[in-house]
């Protein structure tokens, strides 16, 4: 966490960041992002981009208006599935603008935005494998991402169905997917909409299957904010609010998912969903 120079009190360590005075004071704000999350947080010619980042990019220019400054310039850290908590919770980074899922252990840790995506897990396999179902993945090879919601997921179906898997950690996404790629895993077990970016910049696309069967229910990326900042999350919601409501997240939607993506130009001509509507039309707290 970050606190105001001088605090020196017993009470100190239950102080909360106040980074909307920390923003307003230094005129920078701090984003944490991904460097091959396609199509959410990414890097292209060395500067980030994707579907979360144009968001916080958007929430910005809001803090601008609602902060009243005339500039708020932003630094960039490169943050990992294993580091993102310990970063936003050492005041490292204000805002992770990424892939990353709001659960009721996450948010003991921080807190999340208004959803921004929803998405469930799934595994992805070769097509000639034909692997489709969980039970498919019984006396296998699976990679996971370390500090992944899916590797929890894949360890506990792997224990309640005696599925015998054996789970090999990544430390990335696109480091797993290879493994696959390249036959020395089975599948991959990440978010589905992460796994159809991966298939979809993969050389043939075709050479994959995703599972038709989740190891998950739908649940909803946030952006995650610093642990106890309130104000700074209301007013971070109130300014997506505004994105969602006055059609503008429609445009920004379809530019990642319906149109091409760069830098290799693939369609992931994704419609959004019937659960990302809802949140859409009535912009509220996910609290399950």
């Amino acid at each position: 966490m970050m606190f105001s120079a001088g605090i020196a009190s017993p009470s100190a360590a239950d102080q909360h960041p106040d980074t909307l005075k920390k923003i307003r004071e230094k005129g920078v704000i701090v984003i944490g992002h991904r460097l091959t999350e396609v199509p959410f947080s990414y890097v292209i010619d060395g500067k980030p981009a994707g579907y979360s980042i144009e968001l916080c990019h958007r929430i910005v220019d809001g803090l601008k208006a609602s902060l009243k400054v005339p500039e708020i310039a932003i630094e960039y850290v490169p943050v990992t599935a294993a580091t993102r908590f310990v970063l936003i919770k050492a005041g490292k980074i204000d805002m992770e603008c990424a892939a990353t899922t709001n659960n009721a252990e996450r948010r003991k840790l921080a807190e999340f935005t208004y959803p921004h995506f929803i998405t469930a897990t799934r595994f992805v396999a070769k097509a000639n494998a034909h692997l489709d179902k969980v039970a498919d993945l019984a006396g296998r090879s699976v990679a996971a991402t370390t500090g992944t919601i899916n590797l929890e997921q894949l360890n506990a179906v792997n224990r309640s169905r005696g599925l015998n898997v054996s789970v090999l950690l990544n430390k990335g996404h696109k480091e797993a997917f290879d493994m696959v790629e390249n036959g020395r895993a089975s599948a991959f077990v990440m978010d589905d909409i992460l796994l159809a970016g991966l298939v979809a910049a993969a050389s043939d696309p075709s050479a994959f299957t995703i599972s038709s069967e989740t190891l998950s229910p739908p649940e909803p990326y946030g952006i995650m904010l610093p642990s106890g900042d309130l104000a700074f999350k209301t007013e971070v919601n109130a300014i997506l609010k505004r994105i969602y409501t006055n059609g503008e997240i429609t445009a920004i939607y379809d530019r990642w998912f319906q149109s091409p993506v760069p830098p290799d130009g693939f369609n992931m001509k994704l419609p959004m969903s019937d659960e990302l509507k809802s949140f859409i039309r009535e912009p509220r707290e996910y609290d399950h």
